[in-house]
C-alpha cells in the first residue's frame, strides 16, 4: 500500500464529508488541527497519529494532475485534490489513509491515486504501544516519518516530489526548530523546480534510498550514511559518488532554458507585480503564464491583481511571498518567484525554466529583445540565462545531469549607472556588450556563448570579479 493517497474528486469535500471520511478508523480514533487548521489529523486515542488530510484544494489549471502524478491521471475540468498521508510508524496507517481517501471518491465521484490504494473498509488499528511522536511545538511537522534531535525525515513514494502546502510549511519551521529536513524517496522520484528551489536555499537535502547502493543525495551523487542523528557524507578522505546517480544511456538531446530576473520596484501604491514574468513569458512561448498559488499543485489562473495583494498583505506583517507559476500542458514552463520589501524597494527574484524535446531549438535569439523590454518596462536590475541538456519536463532526476552553460547576462539601467557604464561596458576583453534604451541610461547585455560552450563561465566570472573591483556586489543566478 502507498503511503500517500490523493483523491481528485469534481464536488468539494465539505466538513460533513471530511469526517464521514475519516471515520474510516471507527470510532475509537480523534481528529486533531494542526498547521493552522489546514491539515487534520487522525489519532489514537493515547495521541499517536495515523493519517493526516491536507485541506483540499480546487484545481482550475489544466495538466497539473498530470504533471505531478503522471501521464496516466487524467480529469476532465476542474478538480478538488485532497491529499491525504499516512504514517510510516503504524502499519495500519496505509490501509486508513486508502480507506480515507476510497470513501471521499465514494461519495463526492471522481478517482484516486494510485488507483489501487481506494477501498471503503473499515480499519481497525491495533494499540500502538511505543511509538516517537515530535513534541508539540513541531506543530506542521508532526506527521514526520523520523523525529531526531538534529533532523525530521519524511518519506516519499510518489514519481514526483512537489512544493505543496505541507512542504513548504516543512522547510519553513525546520529552520525555527534548528533541525535538518531530509527527504527520502526512491530512484524513481523526480523533484519539481519549485522544491528543488526550496531545498537549495534551506538546511534540507534530498536522500535517496536505492536497494543496491544505499542511500546517496539526490542532487550531488554523494554516498550517506546516518551518523549521530542525521545524513552525513560516507566518505572521510574526499567525496564518494554513488553508482546509481550516472546518467542512464540512450534518451538524449532534451533542453532547459534557464533565466534568473531580478527586478526592483519603487514602492508605489498603484504597483502591479507579475509584469517581469508575464513579459518574459509571453516572448518566448507566446502565451501567458496558465495559472499560480503559493504551493502546488498550482490551482487558479494567473492574476498579476491577485500575486499584488496577497505580497502587499505579507509585507504589511514584514514577510516575503514565494508563489509559483505554471504554463500550458503542451508547452512546459515553470517559475518560483519570491517578492520582498527591500531597502532598494519592492523586489521580485524569478526563476523560470521553460522545457524543449530533443527536435526543438530554444528561443536563445529572443533573449535581447526580453531583455531590453524588461529594461524599459519592468525596471529590471538583473537577467542571466543558461541552458542545460536536461529533461524537458523540468523535474529533476536523482542522477547525474550536467550543469547549466550561460548564453547571456543583462544589467538594467540603474545597475549599470551603480556601477557606472565606462566600468561596466570594460567588463568583457574584447567583448562589447549591446546598449539597450536610451544612450544617457542604457541597459547593457552581454552575450556569452550559445548555450554549448563550458567557457561562457569563465566569461561570466571575468564579468563578475570585474563588476566587484567596482561595487563589491557579484551578479548570480537567483536559483
Amino acid at each position: 500500500m502507498p503511503q500517500d493517497v490523493i483523491a481528485l474528486t469534481p464536488q468539494m469535500p465539505d466538513i460533513k464529508t471530511l469526517l464521514a471520511a475519516l471515520h474510516a478508523g471507527g470510532p475509537d480514533l480523534r481528529v486533531n488541527r494542526a498547521a493552522g487548521g489546514s491539515v487534520a489529523q487522525l489519532c489514537t486515542d493515547d495521541g499517536k497519529l495515523l493519517v493526516s488530510v491536507e485541506a483540499p484544494r480546487y484545481l482550475q489549471v489544466p495538466g497539473e494532475t498530470e504533471r505531478l502524478l503522471g501521464p496516466g491521471v487524467q480529469t476532465e475540468g476542474p478538480v478538488w485534490w485532497t491529499e491525504v498521508r499516512a504514517s510510516t510508524a503504524i502499519a495500519e496507517a496505509r490501509l486508513l489513509a486508502g480507506s480515507v481517501a476510497g470513501r471521499l471518491t465514494t461519495l463526492l465521484g471522481g478517482t484516486t491515486w494510485p488507483p489501487e490504494a481506494a477501498h471503503t473498509d473499515v480499519v481497525t488499528v491495533p494499540a500502538t504501544g511505543e511509538v516517537t511522536v515530535p513534541p508539540a511545538d513541531v506543530d506542521v511537522l508532526t506527521d514526520a516519518d523520523v523525529l531526531t534531535d538534529q533532523s525530521i525525515i519524511v518519506i516519499y513514494d510518489r514519481p514526483v516530489v512537489a512544493a505543496t502546502t505541507w512542504l513548504t510549511e516543512a522547510v519553513r519551521t525546520v529552520a525555527q526548530s534548528r533541525r535538518e529536513l531530509y527527504l527520502v524517496t526512491s530512484p524513481n522520484t523526480r523533484l519539481s523546480l519549485p522544491t528543488r528551489t526550496v531545498l537549495e536555499r534551506m538546511p534540507a537535502r534530498w536522500v535517496v534510498r536505492h536497494p543496491e547502493n544505499g542511500y546517496y543525495d539526490g542532487l550531488s551523487g554523494a554516498i550517506l550514511r546516518w551518523h549521530d542523528g542525521r545524513f552525513t557524507p560516507a566518505a572521510d578522505n574526499g567525496l564518494q559518488i554513488a553508482d546509481a546517480f550516472q546518467p542512464p544511456p540512450g534518451k538524449g538531446g532534451e533542453r532547459q532554458l534557464l533565466l534568473s530576473i531580478r527586478t526592483i520596484h519603487p514602492v508605489q501604491e498603484h504597483l502591479l507585480l507579475g509584469g517581469a514574468l508575464e513579459d518574459a513569458w509571453q516572448t518566448l512561448t507566446g502565451l501567458l503564464p496558465a495559472g499560480w498559488a503559493t504551493a502546488e499543485p498550482v490551482n487558479v489562473p494567473w492574476s498579476p491583481r491577485q500575486l499584488t495583494d496577497l505580497a502587499r498583505s505579507r509585507a504589511r506583517q514584514a514577510q516575503p511571498t514565494w508563489a509559483v507559476a505554471v504554463g500550458t500542458a503542451d508547452r512546459p514552463a515553470i517559475a518560483a518567484l519570491r517578492i520582498a520589501h527591500t531597502r532598494e524597494g519592492v523586489e521580485e527574484q524569478i526563476t523560470l525554466a521553460l522545457g524543449y524535446a530533443a527536435d526543438e531549438k530554444a528561443p536563445t535569439g529572443l533573449l535581447p529583445k526580453l531583455a531590453e523590454s524588461l529594461a524599459a518596462r519592468h525596471n529590471l536590475a538583473t537577467m542571466i540565462s543558461e541552458l542545460r541538456a536536461a529533461r524537458a519536463d523540468l523535474t529533476t532526476p536523482a542522477h547525474y545531469e550536467a550543469p547549466p552553460i550561460p548564453v547571456a547576462l543583462t544589467l538594467g539601467p540603474d545597475t549599470v549607472a551603480a556601477l557606472g557604464i565606462s566600468h561596466a561596458r570594460n567588463a568583457l576583453p574584447d567583448h562589447t556588450p549591446t546598449q539597450l534604451g536610451p544612450a544617457a541610461r542604457p541597459a547593457l547585455h552581454y552575450p556569452l556563448g550559445d548555450g554549448t560552450d563550458p567557457a561562457a563561465w569563465q566569461r561570466l566570472r571575468h564579468i563578475n570579479e570585474h563588476l566587484q573591483r567596482g561595487s563589491g556586489a557579484a551578479v548570480r543566478p537567483s536559483r
